[in-house]
């Protein structure tokens, strides 16, 4: 753990879930100015067993070498941006952390949510129900409920960015398409790297990377893809206006993704 109350941990790949992350993180390992966290998804700021009113920071700062003075530290925990409370947890700790969030086309994002989920044997509901009444099961808001259950909920970007917006300054965050990071890897990782004020270096985005292998599960309905996109059109409208990003092609209900998972 550092000496004192400083340094802090740099910055934060703070969502969001299913939207190439893991890729990322493992991308940002291979960078000779980074070190990240010993373990991807430290899962500190959306931690509930601790207390929030003196919050002790060891249980993240143990997972980094503070002997290195020349590094940029960062952790990546996607669920940071949809945690009741994270943001704020994570500002409080360190407001001049830079925040990186990978997008993904919510509808997308959802299945293979879901999909997770199920190789997991953490739900057994199809998608179909699952983003329909299932829906109702995180209403009461128990914790893991949240974090299993919340298929199309962790697609309304709009509202979780406008909260960012509330507690970082617009010139802290930095929004990447996660397709585009598979189409156009070369200028995104550039804009990455930019915003992080690191050198180049001979990095690259490799194979895209699953935390969890899922299992054979049906593939998405056209009534069910159908049914999200009515869903998400506003949202996916004022996450463009709010981010700057161009997500018109998110609108067309031929859209397709460049990458599995």
């Amino acid at each position: 753990m550092p000496p004192g109350d400083t340094p802090r941990v740099d910055f934060f790949i703070a969502g969001v879930q299913k939207g190439g992350t893991t890729a990322l993180d493992a991308m940002l390992r291979r960078h000779p100015s980074v070190q990240m966290a010993s373990r991807k998804e430290a899962h500190f700021f959306d931690d509930e067993s601790l207390d929030w009113t003196r919050p002790d920071p060891a249980g993240l700062h143990d997972l980094f070498d503070w002997s290195a003075d020349t590094v940029l530290r960062g952790e990546a925990t996607p669920v940071y941006i949809f945690w009741p409370n994270a943001i704020e947890r994570l500002a409080a700790y360190n407001p001049r952390a830079r925040l990186v969030i990978c997008l993904r086309h919510p509808v997308f994002r959802a299945h293979s949510h879901w999909r997770m989920e199920i190789a997991q044997n953490y739900d057994t509901l199809p998608f179909s129900r699952a983003i329909r009444e299932g829906r109702d099961r995180i209403a009461p808001a128990p914790h893991h409920s949240l974090r299993i259950f919340s298929y199309v909920e962790r697609g309304f970007y709009a509202a979780q960015i406008a909260r960012l917006l509330r507690h970082f300054p617009r010139a802290q965050l930095l929004f990447l398409r996660t397709d585009r990071l598979w189409s156009q890897p070369e200028t995104e990782l550039a804009r990455l790297l930019d915003f992080l004020q690191l050198p180049p270096a001979q990095i690259a985005l490799r194979d895209y990377i699953l935390p969890v292998v899922p299992t054979e599960t049906a593939p998405m309905t056209a009534e069910d893809h159908a049914h999200l996109c009515r869903l998400y059109e506003s949202d996916i409208r004022q996450t463009g206006q709010i981010t700057g990003l161009d997500l018109q092609d998110w609108l067309d209900a031929g859209y397709c993704e460049p990458m599995g998972g």
